[in-house]
């Protein structure tokens, strides 16, 4: 308890420091965040700074390294693996930037580092015999040998690109992710004890905190691509390393909405002409239909909390 009480209290220090100091200088070089034209009740947040993902992500891996004992691989991997993410977000926002307009790596770009990532950290599983898949709501644990490899491959591009798409309001992506980390980070104690991986979860929770206090509505940085998809890597490392993939359809699930909204809306607006919500993915639905960014936000927070908790009932 003494080091979850340390990993949340310093990642939010780190972070909270972080993002203060880099706010300002993202103003200075104005890296503003170029606004979607279709999203009109956006259209006033143009110029909010981004990139924020470069603040807080790395306080959250600087607390977990400081506070580890003996770093073992799969910890050490699954940071790399975030930062890694982070960094093709980074390029893809630097080129929104550059070119002024909101499009960075093309799509095929972005797969294919996506892709490279993936694969690597899949591969990786397979070799050091972290293969083993836990049952949600049991105990019961199945070694899925090489299986895990095209599993890992969908898992880390599934959930990247859903909490992708998920940071599409102000506080909705953050929130979000730090109650899945929290959840996350209490499912792998009861699990296991007091794991590095559950450390890095209590680091990412309390950083996501922090970052918090500068995007919730109305934000004053958002994290761009460069955040969303480390969080991503993050999650899906965690998970997949840790042998609970499967709980990123329950306490991930407001992700996975994400992204069938998404899906559902592109296939049937292709077949029929029509659309299924009002804007995709579905919290721009909500948004449409009146509700405010903030009640979103904390409805996702709400839910992902209730399922993630609901993941603990075999363990008490």
């Amino acid at each position: 308890m003494r080091d979850v009480i340390y990993a949340l209290l310093l990642s939010f220090a780190l972070s909270f420091l972080a993002c203060a100091a880099l706010i300002p200088v993202l103003r200075r070089l104005k890296a503003g965040q170029n606004i979607l034209q279709y999203v009109k009740e956006h259209k006033d947040k143009g110029g909010t700074p981004t990139m924020g993902g470069l603040a807080f992500l790395p306080a959250a891996a600087l607390s977990a390294l400081l506070l580890c004992r003996g770093a073992d691989k799969p910890f050490l991997v699954s940071i790399a693996v975030g930062l890694g993410f982070l960094a093709v977000g980074f390029l893809d926002d630097l080129l929104k930037k550059l070119r002024g307009k909101n499009l960075g790596l093309r799509p095929y770009q972005k797969v294919f580092f996506q892709l490279a990532v993936s694969v690597i950290a899949s591969v990786y599983c397979c070799l050091n015999g972290l293969t083993v898949l836990y049952l949600p709501y049991t105990r019961l644990a199945f070694d899925i040998g090489w299986y895990m490899l095209p599993l890992g491959v969908v898992v880390y591009l599934a959930t990247v690109n859903s909490v992708n798409l998920t940071d599409g309001l102000d506080g909705l992506a953050g929130s979000t992710c730090m109650v899945f980390f929290a959840a996350t980070g209490v499912l792998l104690f009861l699990q296991n004890g007091d794991g590095q991986l559950s450390l890095l979860c209590f680091c990412l929770t309390g950083a996501l905190a922090a970052y918090l206090i500068f995007n919730t509505s109305r934000a004053s940085v958002f994290m761009g691509d460069t955040g969303s998809l480390s969080l991503g890597g993050f999650a899906a490392s965690i998970a997949l390393f840790s042998g609970n993939a499967l709980i990123l359809l329950i306490s991930g699930a407001c992700f996975v909405l994400s992204s069938i909204s998404v899906i559902v809306q592109v296939v049937y607006y292709k077949k029929t002409g029509r659309r299924v919500f009002l804007m995709a993915p579905i919290h721009h639905h909500f948004q449409e239909k009146g509700f405010q960014e903030a009640k979103i936000a904390y409805a996702y927070a709400i839910l992902t909390a209730v399922l993630g908790i609901s993941l603990f009932f075999p363990f008490v």
